[in-house]
């Protein structure tokens, strides 16, 4: 999840939370405010039925017509049970029906002298009171329907409401995080156009104090730090491997004519070319790189070409058997190669080379009888190389720690070597998308596979 869409759905989140406590809160106090008005009319309706009482001169004559000329909009579904002393029931307001009441709320009002009970259906407020020396039991029920329809709809109206606000809140929350975060997404699209190759284009800078600012400005000046670092880097690495490459030609070239020689013993002739082999070693590692130091994985693909693997593979073998003359190569194309443009690849054709050198080189002295079989081949669109050659095989510790630097077999001894090459191999392959996998075929059948 980005940082945009985290922030805004907290930020929603926190909000409706919030309103939706607010909504709670609401209809709590409108469904207090709805009981404590209902019990005020409640009360005020009691009030005046016991004023009529005391004002009455005959009660149960005046009563009929009193109670049905002031029942209107008072209160809905309205009952009055009116009892004397005696607990006869002296008058109702229930005319159509058998009228049946519980004695237990006449006897809470010997006790009480007062009630309301608001959980009851319909509610009910009754009172005790002595008129004109005569004691009345005066039961009063009704419904709050006009509240409770106020009570419901205003649910109603609240949920609609939330709902509503709720998806008008989320959408302004992701554009507002939007709108404040647009100059971070900016930065990022900026940072992520600078590579290596790149360290010098700087970030534009805002006159604000805020904290993207700040940031822009401290990763401009990272970036310059580390323009520095690199630019040091690599002008060493240029004048290094330009300084090593003119003596080690030299030296190369000298010892090719002391070899050539006929005055030398078997003992000499042999250091001479181990030494040759040594310093062509160097001289290829030199020149490896000083290529790596030109490209990186962004820059690289800009100077692809179309380029022919078997191409490359001849290349690489003239090269290597310049310095290893009993290097013999066996190369076939194998059947499963149904159209002979896939093996055009897009590549630096000089790096390539490079990863071909390596693994024959690595034949030509590590192999039993200097001896390399490449076979190229088409597996599931893919293209693939596979280097074969004979020779211990690497134990299981060993193959997981090949790609190293520095890492050498237990193969190598009296092997000379930088224990680079692979690791320089692997390099260049991922440059170009491309993998290499090792197999030991048999007991005495190393396979390196490239896969393209």
């Amino acid at each position: 999840m980005t940082l945009k869409r985290k922030i805004a759905l907290n930020l929603s989140i926190a909000f409706s939370i919030l309103f939706g406590l607010v909504m709670i809160v609401i209809y709590i106090l409108f469904n207090g405010f709805r009981k404590e008005e209902f019990k005020e009319r409640f009360r005020k309706r009691l009030d005046f039925t016991i004023t009529f009482i005391e004002k009455s001169k005959n009660f149960e004559e005046e009563a009929p017509l009193f109670f049905d000329e002031n029942s209107d909009n008072v209160l809905l579904n309205e009952q009055i049970l009116i009892f004397n002393a005696k607990r006869e029931l002296i008058y109702s307001t229930i005319k159509d029906r058998k009228v049946s009441w519980d004695s237990r709320i006449l006897d809470d009002l010997e006790k009480k002298k007062i009630i309301y009970d608001e959980s009851a259906s319909p509610e009910i407020y009754a009172a005790l009171r002595e008129i004109n020396n005569t004691k009345y039991y005066i039961l009063t029920t009704a419904v709050d329907v006009n509240g409770n329809s106020k009570l419901l709809f205003l649910k109603y109206l609240l949920i609609f409401s939330y709902a509503v606000s709720l998806l008008i809140l989320w959408l302004f929350c992701y554009n507002i995080v939007g709108k404040f975060l647009k100059p971070l997404e900016e930065l990022n699209a900026q940072v992520s156009e600078i590579t290596a190759h790149k360290l010098t284009n700087q970030i534009p800078e805002q006159n604000y104090k805020d904290e993207i600012s700040v940031l822009t400005r401290s990763f401009n000046t990272m970036i310059k730090r580390l323009n520095d670092v690199f630019q040091s880097q690599r002008d060493f690495t240029a004048s290094a491997s330009h300084e090593i490459r003119t003596p080690l030609t030299r030296m190369s070239f000298q010892l090719e004519n002391l070899i050539k020689l006929q005055k030398h013993d078997d003992e000499v002739l042999a250091s001479l070319k181990r030494m040759h082999t040594d310093v062509h070693q160097l001289s290829d590692l030199t020149n490896s790189l000083l290529l790596l130091t030109k490209f990186d994985k962004e820059n690289i693909r800009s100077i692809f070409e179309l380029v022919r693997i078997d191409e490359v593979v001849f290349d690489a073998f003239a090269n290597v058997e310049s310095n290893f003359p009993e290097l013999q190569m066996d190369f076939e194309i194998l059947d499963s190669i149904d159209d002979l443009e896939i093996l055009e690849l897009r590549g630096v054709k000089s790096l390539l080379e490079i990863v071909f050198i390596n693994l024959l080189k690595n034949a030509a002295i590590y192999s039993e009888d200097q001896k390399a079989s490449v076979d190229i081949l088409q597996i599931d669109n893919h293209l693939v190389v596979d280097v074969c050659s004979k020779g211990k095989t690497l134990s299981e510790e060993e193959q997981s720690r090949l790609y190293e630097a520095f890492m050498r077999g237990d193969n190598t001894q009296n092997k000379s070597g930088s224990g680079l090459g692979l690791r320089i191999t692997k390099r260049i392959l991922e440059y170009h998308n491309a993998d290499i996998s090792y197999i030991a075929k048999s007991e005495n059948e190393n396979l390196f596979r490239l896969t393209f």
